[in-house]
């Protein structure tokens, strides 16, 4: 089962790009790219809804066993 956790290795701020990406196969640096380019269409929305996923979504390292 695929979960949506935070990336520890295509890290670069806090994982949450490189963790959208693995979970949807994508290159993360194209997620990172669609992000920025979002941040300045939605007027900081993005910004926002990306500190929400760093409190929310747990690091990939929590749940290793």
């Amino acid at each position: 089962m695929k979960r949506f956790v935070r990336s520890a290795n295509s890290r670069i701020i806090t994982g949450v790009c490189g963790g959208i990406g693995q979970y949807f196969n994508i290159d993360p640096i194209i997620i990172r790219i669609l992000a920025v380019i979002s941040l300045f269409i939605s007027l900081g929305i993005t910004l926002l809804i990306y500190l929400l996923l760093t409190v929310l979504v747990p690091s990939e390292g929590d749940f290793r066993s």
